[in-house]
């Protein structure tokens, strides 16, 4: 049996890994955006939010500006 790109030979279980990471990810994008609104209208700085999430403030005024 030849293998194709798309071939994994494990009956789908990749394709179903890879739409939960999807998912996943976009879930987590969903709640990193609220959490920074509830930090922004709680006073919190970009600086300091970037801090917590690990990141510079230009990444978060940069990916945010919109938000608050």
């Amino acid at each position: 049996m030849t293998r194709t790109s798309v071939d994994t030979g494990d009956g789908g279980g990749i394709f179903n890994e890879l739409a939960a990471v999807r998912e996943a990810k976009k879930d987590l994008s969903r709640r990193e955006e609220v959490a920074v609104r509830r930090a922004r209208n709680s006073g919190l700085s970009w600086a300091e939010i970037g801090t917590l999430l690990g990141v510079t403030r230009q990444t978060m005024h940069r990916k945010y500006r919109k938000v608050g």
